[in-house]
């Protein structure tokens, strides 16, 4: 047990319900829930520096969240702090466009490859909609095509009537969006054999699973462009999370890849709040209003889409990156934290049941029952052994700020966490707080 002050839980519930009286979900995106957690995890935080964050209360914890994996380079980063800073008393927010939007602007479509022109604004939903739309103003076809393996890519109608929750959205609407799964070519194609009104694919590059090579030649994320390409429909390419963390340039660089169209978001400025739109110019420019007698199409329009404090971060973001190597750095701790947990878990017998995979740069950590089925119980009952340890784990998101004592702090945590769940895995309702277990965002009863 090394957490560095007494876990209050009276003071954690009042937080709580004070959170929740005051706003749906108790915070403003339903990630950060109190369903998402172990009851003994702080519902609340007040700061965070580098990899850690502070509760109210005092209670210091090594992170992992990393702000829904907004964080790469770690909390209040000295030289993001200044660049922000720098655009607030520029004005931060002006009547017409900043030349820090430009410089923004410029740097994004450098990085990109196949990217002619980029629209920026506050949240990931806003530019895969904003996607959605072009691919459909495009080819004046209605129907999008998602990936059924890849858990979010907007709070708009178009996806949300694709899970679980229905409620509030008209009930034609789900019909217009299909899906299909990940690194299966026959799920692709048979939507196409069905459908020949598909406007574009969405996905995200890969998760913790690459993309496979479907023959000789090309890959999953290839195959995909030929399908497109032979459909007349568009390839979106989600870089939400990928982007900044595979590679600077994206995952699509990773892959070999050329999106129509890409999003982007959560690292791009260490936190603070900016999405991108990035695409090739015959798509992009039909959100204008530069072409006389052309038919408009309303893209994104966002008072502070192209705030100058997120911007400033952006820009100045990218140049630690290039400087410090901050992609090299993910892939090195990533890569001793997969090995150091699954070396752990073999120790205990346990490694059939609790394992680490996936990306070097983005690991995740799977959690079985006995019987080798996914479990939320055990998930619990291990992110709660880990908060008793000083540790945030809700899932692996890494930054520049995590080192060697953070991962030497880590390995402490998990051995302790890890013989809890050895023994949970017999009589896991025994180690459970509260009856509470984790639970998934999308479901349709509360």
């Amino acid at each position: 047990m090394i957490t560095s002050k007494i876990y209050d839980k009276n003071q954690e519930i009042s937080y709580s319900q004070r959170l929740n009286s005051l706003i749906p979900g108790g915070c403003h995106t339903y990630s950060r829930g109190d369903d998402q957690f172990p009851k003994n995890a702080p519902h609340i935080l007040s700061k965070g520096l580098g990899a850690y964050v502070w509760s109210p209360t005092g209670q210091k914890y090594l992170d992992y969240g990393m702000g829904l994996r907004s964080v790469s380079l770690g909390y209040s980063n000295d030289r993001i702090n200044k660049a922000a800073i720098e655009q607030i008393l520029n004005g931060n927010n002006l009547t017409r466009a900043s030349t820090i939007e430009l410089e923004a602007a410029e740097t994004m479509v450098d990085l990109i490859g196949c990217s002619d022109m980029v629209k920026f604004a506050k949240n990931g939903s806003n530019v895969t909609t904003a996607a959605i739309k072009l691919a459909r103003a495009y080819t004046g076809r209605n129907k999008v095509a998602r990936c059924a393996q890849h858990p979010f890519f907007s709070f708009d109608d178009w996806f949300i009537s694709d899970t679980k929750i229905k409620r509030g959205i008209p009930t034609d609407v789900s019909s217009y969006t299909l899906s299909f799964k990940y690194n299966d070519e026959q799920s692709v194609l048979s939507l196409f054999a069905k459908h020949d009104d598909i406007a574009a694919i969405i996905l995200e590059p890969a998760t913790s699973e690459d993309p496979k090579m479907v023959n000789s030649k090309e890959n999953f994320l290839q195959f995909l462009r030929r399908v497109c390409d032979e459909n007349g429909c568009l390839l979106i390419l989600d870089e939400m999370i990928t982007g900044f963390r595979w590679h600077l340039k994206g995952a699509q660089h990773v892959y070999g890849v050329e999106p129509d169209l890409s999003t982007f978001g959560k690292a791009m400025a260490n936190g603070f709040s900016v999405a991108a739109l990035s695409g090739k110019r015959k798509f992009m420019e039909l959100g204008g209003i530069k072409d006389s007698g052309l038919e408009r199409t309303f893209l994104v329009s966002t008072t502070h889409g192209a705030e100058m404090s997120s911007l400033g971060a952006f820009v100045e973001c990218v140049k630690v990156y290039k400087e410090c190597d901050v992609i090299k750095h993910l892939n090195q701790y990533g890569s001793k934290l997969k090995k150091f947990a699954n070396d752990i878990s073999k120790s205990l017998g346990i490694q059939e049941y609790f394992f680490f995979s996936g990306p070097d740069c983005s690991p995740a950590y799977t959690t079985l029952s006995l019987t080798k089925e996914n479990c939320l119980k055990m998930r619990t009952i291990f992110n709660h052994a880990m908060v008793n340890n000083g540790v945030l784990m809700p899932w692996v998101a890494l930054s520049l700020s995590h080192g060697e004592k953070e991962i030497e702090k880590t390995c402490v945590a998990l051995e302790d966490s890890l013989r809890t769940y050895r023994h949970a895995l017999e009589m896991p309702d025994k180690y459970l707080v509260d009856d509470h277990v984790i639970r998934p965002v999308f479901r349709k009863y509360n």
